[in-house]
C-alpha cells in the first residue's frame, strides 16, 4: 500500500518545493494539492460544506497546477497532483493544455484529481450553475480526453462545444494522466466508473464499506479502478482497516504551517504506519 500526503500550499507556510523534497526523501509516493480560486465574501463568516467555519487556508492557496509544477520540478520520483482540481471553474481547452504541460514537464508524474466543488457562490462566480456542475464536469473531462488523445480534436456537448482544433503538447502518460475522482456522494461511484481511474474519497463513516461495490461494478465493466484514501488519520487501526479493504494508497493532510509543525504531523503518520507493519 502506497502512502502520501495532501497539503494546502499557502503563501505563508512551508513552500511546496521544500515540502515535496521532504516527502520524497522520506519515501512516500505522492503529494496532492487542493484548489480554490477564491472564497466569495458575503458579510458572514465563510463556512465549509458541513457548516463548520472555513479555515483561512482556503483563500490563501497558490494556484494548484502551478504548485504541482513547482513540486514536480523539485523532485525526481514523487508523483504530484491535484487533490482536487475544480474542473468546472476552468475552460477545458486551456485546462487540457496545462495538465498536459505539467505531465510532460514532470516526466509523467502528474495525477489529475477532479471534482465539481461544493461552494455554490464560488461556482457561480465562474459562470456555472451549481445545479448543473456534475454535468459540466463530465463534459469538460470528455472534451479534455479528446484533446489529449487526438491530433485533431473536437467536442460538441450541452455545456462546452468547439470545432476541430490542434493542441500540443500531449501528456507524457498514455493515454493521459490518471483521473482521480473525488467525493463521497451517492452517485460518486457512477462518476468513477464513467471517467475515472481512481476513487479519491476522504476517509469517513461508510466509505470503506462502498469499496466492494466499486470493485464488483468495475469488474463487470472490464475496468481496473484503484482507491486512494485522503484524510486518513495517524491511527494504526484506521490504516489497517484501509489496507484490508483494498485501498491502494493512504494519504494524510499536512498542516499549512512551518517546517516544524509539518514534520511533527509527518512523524505521527509515519509512526502509525510503522505500528501497522510492526516496525
Amino acid at each position: 500500500m502506497e502512502t502520501g500526503f495532501g497539503y494546502f500550499a499557502t503563501h505563508d507556510a512551508l513552500a511546496p518545493d521544500a515540502l515535496a523534497r521532504l516527502v520524497e526523501d522520506r519515501g512516500h509516493a505522492a503529494l496532492l494539492f487542493p484548489e480554490h480560486t477564491h472564497i466569495p465574501t458575503t458579510g458572514e463568516p465563510p463556512r465549509a460544506e458541513d457548516g463548520s467555519l472555513l479555515p483561512r487556508k482556503y483563500w490563501h492557496t497558490y494556484d494548484t497546477l502551478t504548485t504541482c509544477m513547482v513540486a514536480g520540478a523539485a523532485t525526481t520520483r514523487l508523483r504530484v497532483g491535484t487533490g482536487i482540481c475544480l474542473v468546472v471553474q476552468h475552460h477545458p481547452i486551456a485546462l487540457a493544455k496545462t495538465v498536459a504541460s505539467v505531465d510532460r514537464l514532470t516526466g509523467g508524474r502528474f495525477e489529475f484529481g477532479v471534482g465539481a466543488g461544493w461552494n455554490d457562490p464560488e461556482i457561480r462566480d465562474h459562470g456555472v450553475d451549481p445545479r448543473k456542475r456534475f454535468g459540466v464536469m463530465r463534459e469538460h473531462i470528455a472534451a479534455m480526453r479528446e484533446i489529449w488523445t487526438r491530433d485533431e480534436a473536437e467536442y460538441h456537448g450541452e455545456h462546452v462545444s468547439f470545432g476541430p482544433l490542434w493542441s500540443w503538447p500531449k501528456p507524457a502518460q498514455l493515454p493521459y494522466p490518471p483521473i482521480l475522482v473525488g467525493g463521497t456522494g451517492p452517485k460518486v461511484l457512477d462518476r468513477v466508473l464513467s471517467y475515472g481511474d481512481v476513487w479519491l474519497p476522504n476517509y469517513g463513516p461508510g466509505v470503506l464499506e462502498r469499496i466492494p461495490e466499486l470493485v464488483s461494478r468495475a469488474e463487470e465493466a472490464g475496468k481496473r479502478v484503484r482507491v486512494y484514501m485522503l484524510s486518513v488519520p495517524a491511527d494504526p487501526r484506521v490504516i489497517e482497516e484501509c489496507e484490508k479493504a483494498g485501498v491502494s494508497r493512504v494519504m494524510a493532510w499536512l498542516p499549512s504551517a512551518g517546517l516544524a509543525r509539518v514534520e511533527q504531523a509527518m512523524d505521527a503518520f509515519e509512526k502509525a504506519l510503522d505500528d501497522v507493519h510492526g516496525k
